[in-house]
């Protein structure tokens, strides 16, 4: 029995610190020694999730090739349960340059999967049965299986997705807003229409995040719910992963009886304290529990 099932978004991360964003015109910049690490947001949410306590597994496809064997390697010593199937494709992978405060720009190379769904909705019923929770990334192997998964999920499971920065048009995310029950996605895009695309993906729970600003949780027609950002535990170092350290802080939160309110406001604590950790693999102990 696991807490929290992820299906998709590993990868690895090759992070480039810089000194300032955006980069000025140069031919070369000496930067830091730069870092292959487990990133992408699947993988940020299993490996917070799993620092909270959570029993975690994970379902995607990887490349059988170096960068895959970083992810593998970062799973098995956080002790999440991995499901895999090789893509011939490659692992996928992100150049994330990052600068003094933290800020982030993240060049994402997808590596499209090619082909029929790797897993047969009857794998991933089974899965979804031995689960507590279900959370989907955006990956493009997914939707095909959106609609098996959500009629077989058992009563009382909960299912969510995070649609990033989703513009509220881009036909390629509604699927997955349209089976979830919480929806995740940040306001970068959605400006003041944040409130109106929450009212569209209605009853469903919608959480707009905000960064440093915090984040707003829509629940039905009832006014939003302001979240305000928590402050880092120690200086801030890296961005990266801290919207999926506040799904996973929401979902802990959630899966152990706190109210919606509650929980986001946790998840915003932890959210603070993974951009305080360089890298996704927070050590039991860094991300608060309670």
């Amino acid at each position: 029995m696991f807490d929290l099932l992820v299906l998709g978004g590993l990868g690895v991360d090759l992070r480039v610190r810089v000194p300032q964003l955006p980069l000025p015109a140069a031919d070369s910049l000496t930067v830091p020694p730069i870092d292959l690490r487990i990133g992408n947001t699947g993988a940020g949410v299993a490996l917070a999730a799993r620092a909270l306590g959570l029993r975690v597994a994970v379902v995607d496809v990887l490349g059988a090739d170096p960068a895959g064997e970083v992810v593998r390697r970062a799973l098995e010593r956080a002790g999440v349960h991995a499901e895999l199937v090789v893509d011939p494709g490659g692992t996928r992978r992100s150049v994330n340059l990052v600068d003094p405060a933290g800020r982030r720009m993240s060049l994402y190379d997808p590596r499209p999967w090619q082909g029929p769904p790797p897993f047969s909705p009857q794998r991933l019923a089974a899965l979804a049965r031995d689960a507590a929770h279900v959370h989907i990334s955006i990956m493009d192997w997914v939707p095909p299986l959106l609609p098996g998964l959500r009629a077989g999920l058992p009563a009382g499971v909960g299912l969510s997705t995070d649609l990033h920065d989703w513009d509220g048009d881009n036909p390629y995310h509604r699927p997955f807003a349209e089976v979830a029950d919480l929806v995740f996605v940040s306001g970068v895009r959605l400006g003041d229409r944040a409130g109106a695309l929450a009212a569209a993906l209605a009853p469903r729970t919608t959480a707009v995040t905000r960064g440093a600003d915090g984040a707003e949780l829509f629940t039905g027609g009832a006014p939003p719910v302001r979240v305000p950002a928590a402050v880092a535990p120690a200086p801030v170092v890296d961005t990266n992963g801290a919207g999926d350290a506040f799904a996973a802080g929401l979902l802990a939160a959630r899966l152990r009886g706190a109210g919606l309110a509650d929980a986001a406001a946790y998840a915003a604590r932890v959210a603070a304290a993974a951009c305080a950790h360089d890298g996704m693999e927070y050590p039991p102990g860094l991300l608060p529990t309670r």
